[in-house]
């Protein structure tokens, strides 16, 4: 049955059918690339609302969808999607986030989660068996994103 199955670019990702049409923002945040001491161990990547969806079928003619992400290494990236946020500003106004500010607080969220590895590897080593940021399977339904200094504002 190998010879009727298709390969999939290292550069695309399998999404869900629900997020094909969505205007959710695509975080890419990449981690095990910052060497030295950082407090910071995840960076944004990529921020953007653009998306290039590539759909495959199968034999039985089912719909495979797949985000195609120039640059896309699964060793180092994860893909998040976020709707658009908001903050206020000094005036109590709503004003939206953009992508790399969105990206930003995803990574303050998922700091201690990230397996520490390796900035290299050998050309031969397969790809890893765990994510690059390893968090629970029911924590990728939903993220809890808090600003870091929304306490002190609210306090005060």
């Amino acid at each position: 049955m190998s010879i009727f199955r298709r390969k999939v670019s290292r550069h695309q990702v399998q999404i869900h059918a629900d997020n094909v049409r969505n205007k959710d923002w695509i975080i890419l945040l990449e981690a095990g690339t910052i060497v030295g001491p950082t407090p910071e161990k995840l960076r944004v990547a990529r921020s953007t609302q653009e998306r290039k969806v590539v759909r495959k079928r199968d034999i039985l003619l089912r719909a495979t969808y797949y985000l195609d992400l120039e640059g896309y290494d699964p060793r180092i990236h994860v893909v998040y999607f976020c709707p658009q946020l908001y903050k206020y500003d000094p005036d109590r106004k709503l004003v939206p986030l953009q992508g790399e500010e969105m990206g930003t607080l995803i990574a303050h969220a998922l700091q201690g989660g990230i397996n520490d590895r390796r900035p290299w590897y050998e050309p031969s080593e397969k790809l890893p068996a765990q994510p690059v940021i390893n968090t629970p399977k029911a924590e990728f339904e939903s993220l809890v994103v808090e600003m870091p200094n929304a306490r002190n504002s609210l306090a005060s």
